[in-house]
Formats: structure tokens, sequence, C-alpha cells
């Protein structure tokens, strides 16, 4: 009888971007959210060995309705919109703070292996060509955001919505983890105690209109350039335009292509540390957006600009991060993991404030 059927797993993988050696499937999560034991285990693998060999993937059904991501893309679109002097006005302070907006030319991405003086000379000679509102854990002691809710209605819708999107981004990160210990043998809740505050940044990205000839004129000028996120992991919406790009294992950059309704998520610098280096925290940058088939004038002397949203998920800022249980060999032994443990809030600090 059909009651006696056995279930069959869900295949989560459905398609993918696959080219020189980087593949990054598209992973169907409902199956995490709401299936049997058998196809939340099937999910939490496929996750993990994305993790794994990529460091990238696609998610969908992932439970954010695409009203909302289209909500929050017209309300910071509204955003970057503004007067300069206004945007100026609730400018980002500090790295412990990492709240407030980043006009353009402020910001220069890096490296998790650039020493101090690379670092400099890559934001002196090219900085990024691009704006970002940062917005951090609301109610975080002598951290407040930088909110234009005193401006007008739309600054105070501004506010709702970001919120709102907020909270649904720090739900799907603590499934992201909770996936991800269940791929790397772990109890499924390991992580719920190091993610459960939501000290995490939501960053609103406008790339502006640029003239070609700022890119002819200047081989490697990127609009992002070439880097790692620093966190644990990275929710990015895009819009239809695209431009970001990870680094293949050939050396190449491969076109992370927008798909509909699907986050890209990538792996950041402390989940690789955290792992022992056994899931990868792999480079990309954004370059010019591609020509948008049949809209865009084929004749036109500049680049159209682009927005991107991305929530930077990170542990708790007091948590202590050392290497995952089962990542260091045999005999469990802790001093041989290739990183000394850290506190997340101190790791994070140091690189904001070579990025600033």
């Amino acid at each position: 009888m059909e009651g006696n059927m056995p279930h069959q797993v869900v295949r989560p993988v459905t398609e993918r971007v696959s080219k020189d050696g980087l593949v990054i499937p598209i992973i169907d999560f409902a199956p995490f959210l709401n299936g049997t034991p058998a196809d939340k285990h099937a999910v939490a693998m496929s996750i993990v060995e994305a993790f794994k060999s990529s460091g990238f993937l696609y998610l969908k059904d992932h439970g954010i309705p695409p009203s909302m991501t289209l909500r929050v893309f017209r309300a910071s679109a509204s955003f970057f919109s503004r007067p300069q002097d206004q945007k100026d006005t609730l400018g980002w302070t500090t790295p412990q703070a990492n709240r407030g907006y980043v006009r353009t030319g402020r910001e220069k991405l890096t490296r998790v292996d650039d020493d101090h003086s690379q670092q400099d000379d890559r934001r002196a000679k090219n900085p990024d060509m691009k704006e970002s509102m940062e917005i951090g854990r609301e109610g975080a002691e002598g951290l407040p955001n930088q909110w234009p809710d005193h401006l007008d209605d739309a600054g105070k819708e501004f506010k709702e919505t970001m919120l709102e999107f907020f909270g649904m981004c720090k739900e799907l990160h603590v499934r992201v983890m909770q996936a991800i210990a269940l791929g790397m043998n772990l109890p499924v809740h390991f992580f719920d105690e190091y993610v459960d505050k939501g000290d995490n940044n939501l960053r609103l990205l406008h790339y502006p209109a640029v003239h070609k000839d700022v890119f002819k004129n200047n081989p490697g000028k990127v609009r992002a350039a070439e880097h790692s996120d620093y966190g644990s992991v990275t929710l990015l919406f895009q819009d239809r335009r695209g431009g970001l790009q990870a680094r293949s294992p050939e050396g190449t950059f491969v076109d992370v292509t927008p798909f509909p309704d699907t986050v890209v998520i990538n792996a950041g610098d402390l989940l690789a540390r955290w792992s022992n280096d056994t899931i990868k925290s792999t480079k990309h940058r954004v370059i010019e957006p591609p020509k948008v088939v049949g809209e865009d004038d084929d004749e036109s002397d500049t680049y159209p600009e682009r927005y991107s949203v991305a929530y930077f998920c990170n542990p708790n800022t007091d948590k202590f991060i050392e290497a995952i249980p089962g990542t260091y060999g045999e005999g469990e032994d802790i001093s041989k993991a290739k990183y000394p443990g850290i506190t997340a809030g101190d790791y994070l600090v140091e690189r904001l404030s070579a990025t600033y």
C-alpha cells in the first residue's frame, strides 16, 4: 500500500555554476527546514560539501520571501539617492561599532594574507568604487545604528524594513549553521550558543554608474577588490546585473551569476579558521556589471549602477573560537590545530581596522 512505501530522500542539488574547477551548486533548503531527518541530512551534507570544495553555494527556498527582498532593495536605492550631506551625517565611526554610512573611496577590502604595507598601498592606489550603509544588531550597548528615521517618513520606513530583514537573516544564519553542524557530524545545535545574539552586519551596497574610460585607462580597476569575507558565512542578495566573481582553483575568476530568488552563501575566514581549514573561504571580487541583454544601449559610454545586499554573519563577539572537534587529527590534541584560539570580536575588529 502507498502508506507503507519507503520515503525517498530528496536530492537537494538541482543546478550549478561550473567552470575552471569551481563548482557552485544551487541547494534547495526547504527539505532541511521541513523535511524528514534523512532529508535534513542530505541537505546538510550538500552544504558542507560545497563549503569544502568551493566555499560558495546558492540557496533557494530559504524562507525569506522575494517580496521582502524587493522591499529591501527599494529602500536601499532610496537611501543612496539622498543628498550626500544627509548621508555623511550618518557616517561610519569605528571598527568596534561598524555601523553607519561609508562614502565612495573610503573602504579598500583586504585579504587575510595581506600585510599592513600591502593594505595601505591598495587603499591609496585603488580604493573600491562603492558606497555602503552598515547596520548592526540593534540595542548593542554603546554601539547605536545610524538610522535616518529622524530625517523624514522615508527614513522611518527604512529603519522598519531593515530591522525586519535583519531578523529574517539572523534566523537563516542560525539554520545554516545548524546544517553545517549536522554535515560535520556534530550535534545539530552545536553552533546555536555561538550565534544566538546576532552580532552580525547588514551591509547595503551601491556601485554607482561608471564611465567606461575609468576601467579602460586603469587596468585592474574593480568595483570591489579581491578579498575574502571575515566572519562565519555571508548571505548575499544580488540584483540582476551581477558582477560578482569567485576565484577558481586555476586562478581565474568565474562569474557568480545571479539566479532569481536565491541567496549566495559563502564561507568566511573565521569559519575556515574554526574548521581548521577543512572549509574554504574563497577569494572573490566585484567587477563592472555586464550589460543586461535587451535593456542596455550597446553604445552607452558608462557601465550601469549596481546594488547588492550582504548580511555578514559572525559568532557572538564574546565567544572564544578555536578548532572544531574532529578537524585536527587523531587524538583530538588541540595543539595540532593550525590556528590559536581567538575571541570573535577581537578577530573582527582586527580585520576591520585594516579595511578602513
